[in-house]
């Protein structure tokens, strides 16, 4: 689980536990009064963003001497 907040909005990229998996999830969080909601992004533009990030986050904690 990794999250950042971009543009005053607050996300979450989700890993599986399969640590050899280059795949994950990213998804928005919506508070709604006292509750938080998980949504899909529907933005290409939003997502390319977030997701840059998420790679780039990602891409520097893999160790290349192992």
């Amino acid at each position: 689980l990794a999250e950042t907040t971009i543009d005053g909005k607050l996300y979450y990229a989700l890993a599986p536990l399969d640590e050899e998996s280059e795949e994950y999830v990213i998804l928005s969080v919506t508070e709604e009064g006292e509750e938080l909601f998980l949504e899909t992004i529907d933005n290409d533009d939003e997502f390319e963003k977030v997701e840059d990030y998420f790679n780039d986050l990602f891409m520097s904690e893999i160790d290349y001497d192992n």
